[in-house]
């Protein structure tokens, strides 16, 4: 348990942002990192599957099962926002942030599989994600006007 207020998630679909990405990326251990164009290529290189792609029913699906996965967990969900390449949530619980983040991707999954046109790969995410600590309702304030106003002005 912690004493966390909210916590900003965001996680990526799988082979749409790898290290070494020029836009930007973050190290697990080091956080945010310079391009490296050649570690890129290798990631790319690596992949055993096909890049996903989230279409607008599947975005639907997974702001939906974002949602009644928070409800079933009794969680405050703030804001869900999922795009074409990486869902954003922000969320307040008493779990682990990735614990919480592994389950919100988990529940995705199954109802991506489970919806009216399936989406069916080996791998839909990326490994992990980028949680970080909201502790302030100011901070909580500015990650939700992020979520739900900046990601169509981009």
């Amino acid at each position: 348990m912690t004493d966390t207020i909210a916590v900003f998630i965001t996680w990526t679909t799988y082979g749409t942002w790898m290290p070494g990405d020029a836009r930007g990326w973050r190290d697990r251990s080091r956080g945010e990192q310079l391009p490296r164009p050649l570690l890129e290529r290798w990631c790319r290189e690596q992949m055993t599957g096909e890049t996903v792609l989230l279409e607008p029913h599947d975005r639907e699906t997974v702001e939906n099962a974002c949602r009644e996965h928070c409800l079933f967990r009794n969680w405050q969900l703030y804001a869900v926002n999922a795009r074409t390449n990486h869902v954003h949530v922000v969320v307040a619980s008493m779990e682990n942030p990735q614990k919480v983040c592994e389950q919100l991707k988990a529940n995705c999954t199954r109802r991506l599989r489970q919806q009216e046109t399936p989406l069916f790969r080996a791998r839909t995410w990326t490994r992990g994600g980028d949680c970080s600590i909201l502790d302030s309702d100011k901070d909580i304030e500015l990650a939700v006007q992020y979520v739900v106003e900046a990601q169509d002005s981009q």
